[in-house]
């Protein structure tokens, strides 16, 4: 009698540990909250925001993840293939008892993209909230649970090179006049033309030229005191020519 009993109590409690599962799945952020309230989770709620980046940058294909002790980490594989699980042969390791020895993995198929896999783990992997029983393809934002730890995963398929800042914007971000100048203002065309006039001689600045690269053509053998003044004086031209 007494072991039917424990039996059921046990049936009910896995039962209300689902259904915890189910709804912190569903609205972890409100879930969250609350339990900070009640003291029950660290003050920093960023330990709980762990994610998976999968990367395919041309034929380089790698994913930038903090489930490994929490540190943001890149993680190239040859095969395409992260192993995820409690054993220290994993490609991502995380000491849990809820995660099987090896759990699950993420696998990406070139033209395909990134696969989640399942390796019959005892309490199971879920995308969305729905089980996995198969390889299932992953999008950008999913939910992906494998035992009790959730978390996100992104994808990342395309890169893009921005324009360089504006001379009178990066101006604003030197803090000051000093040979860090030079090797900013190298990556900088000039759109006019300047006359810099050195200790010894006039240093022409064309347009479509770098600075940098022009005083060191004209000149390689400046003194700091010469480039404090060459700088002074380019730098007082601009501010004449703005007022």
């Amino acid at each position: 009698m007494m072991a039917e009993l424990q039996q059921k109590e046990l049936e009910r409690r896995l039962s209300l540990f689902q259904v915890f599962l189910k709804l912190y799945e569903q609205h972890s952020n409100v879930i969250d909250d609350i339990l900070q309230l009640e003291n029950l989770t660290p003050v920093s709620s960023a330990v709980n925001q762990i994610y998976v980046q999968g990367v395919v940058d041309g034929s380089t294909v790698y994913i930038i993840t903090n489930l490994c002790d929490q540190k943001t980490q890149a993680l190239q594989q040859p095969q395409g293939i992260w192993t995820i699980g409690r054993d220290e042969s994993n490609g991502i390791s995380i000491t849990d008892q809820y995660l099987s020895d090896r759990h699950a993995a993420i696998q990406y198929i070139d033209n395909q993209g990134f696969y989640l896999i399942d390796f019959k783990s005892v309490n199971g992997s879920f995308v969305n909230g729905e089980p996995v029983y198969q390889p299932t393809k992953l999008n950008d934002g999913d939910r992906i649970r494998l035992g009790i730890i959730s978390f996100d995963f992104f994808v990342n398929h395309t890169s893009r090179t921005l324009p360089t800042v504006a001379l009178e914007l990066l101006m604003q971000l030197v803090p000051g006049r000093n040979d860090n100048s030079l090797n900013l203002l190298n990556s900088i065309s000039n759109k006019n033309n300047y006359t810099i006039e050195s200790l010894n001689h006039p240093v022409q600045i064309t347009r479509g030229s770098y600075l940098i690269n022009d005083l060191k053509y004209e000149r390689s053998h400046f003194s700091a005191e010469e480039k404090s003044e060459i700088l002074d004086r380019f730098f007082s031209s601009q501010q004449s020519q703005h007022l």
